[in-house]
């Protein structure tokens, strides 16, 4: 459990080095006094100047910032000395792009990891490898050897796309375009559900065709592996929000220890090439992740000062700094509250 804890930090530590650094590439691009750097949440354990920036390591490895002067917090600070390299000075579309620049590295982050998977680890096609028999793939004309092009108008490039749209499915019909010896087809097909298990199921099995990535090929399929974690992030925040998911399946950085640590108790048999390109891939859902949740238009988030930095440019004038502090309030507050729901969760999953 050591080790993985561990392992964790140093995921965690490199995602918000990057989410934060983000913020401050594009802020001293715009002219925007960066006044700290942090990592870690709490009292200083290490700082030191550069130019402008105080450069600290706290002693929480959870969460960091880059405050930015004329700020306190997510409001301007009153007592500050505003000058025009201050952010609220600074003009609405540069503030609108420091904010945003944190989950776009995310994202970046996220392609970067899926180079280094793709190139060592190849990438899955979406070519069934076996029919369930009486299934609904085998009744709907499906056959062992079909690439699946599309489904319900949705490119697909890696099998364990169509493995995340049957598993997102709650029995609605899908149109499924596949490819059969070079000649492209339609059907349309209806999941069934499965009483044990209690989900519906297309009826393929498999992994899809391993492809092994070779010269520029890793680029675009990096994309697509990029693009499948964020796939997965939205359909399962849609899912949620339909009220498919239960508390259950929210999960902190407590919770997120156990997969780490269940993760690396599964590889770790396989070797330290298997361990740091399953942590790698890891690495690539939770920086997507961070960065989709991120621009969720939540008080407090990036998301939430997106929001009120568009209403702005919208109406160019500001929303009342007093209203606009009363919301985030009320956006920490919701936040903690969720916090402290899924911190339960997570120490309650030890104990079963």
């Amino acid at each position: 459990m050591i080790v993985s804890v561990l392992i964790f930090l140093l995921i965690f530590s490199v995602i918000v080095i990057s989410h934060e650094f983000g913020h401050f590439a594009v802020a001293r691009r715009s002219g925007i006094r960066v006044n700290e750097f942090a990592v870690g949440m709490g009292p200083v354990l290490y700082k030191k100047k550069m130019g402008e920036t105080d450069f600290c390591i706290r002693l929480l490895p959870l969460g960091g910032a880059c405050v930015f002067d004329g700020l306190n917090g997510l409001e301007p600070d009153e007592d500050a000395v505003l000058d025009e390299h201050s952010f609220p000075r600074a003009s609405v579309f540069a503030r609108i792009a420091t904010v945003a620049a944190g989950p776009i590295f995310n994202f970046i982050l996220g392609f970067l990891l899926s180079l280094i998977v793709v190139t060592f680890s190849g990438t899955d096609l979406p070519v069934i490898q076996e029919i369930i028999e009486e299934s609904a793939a085998e009744d709907a004309g499906l056959m062992a050897g079909d690439r699946i092009v599309s489904v319900n108008g949705e490119r697909i490039h890696l099998y364990r796309e169509v493995s995340l749209i049957s598993q997102m499915n709650y029995g609605e019909p899908l149109t499924i375009t596949y490819e059969r010896e070079g000649e492209k087809d339609t059907l349309v097909l209806t999941p069934r559900y499965d009483e044990e298990t209690g989900r519906y199921y297309i009826g393929i099995r498999g992994a899809g065709e391993f492809h092994a990535c070779r010269g520029l090929e890793v680029f675009p399929y990096a994309f697509y592996e990029t693009g499948y974690w964020l796939k997965a992030t939205l359909k399962s925040l849609g899912s949620m929000i339909g009220g498919h998911f239960s508390r259950d399946d929210i999960a902190g950085p407590v919770g997120v220890v156990k997969v780490v640590d269940d993760t690396y108790q599964a590889v770790n048999p396989y070797g330290l090439s298997a361990i740091l390109l399953t942590f790698l891939s890891l690495s690539t859902l939770l920086t997507v992740n961070l960065g989709v949740v991120n621009l969720l238009p939540i008080p407090a988030l990036d998301g939430g000062r997106l929001v009120f930095l568009i209403i702005e440019a919208i109406r160019g004038k500001p929303v009342p700094p007093d209203k606009e502090g009363l919301v985030h309030l009320a956006g920490i507050a919701l936040l903690m509250a969720i916090m402290v729901m899924v911190l339960f969760n997570d120490i309650s999953r030890f104990f079963r």
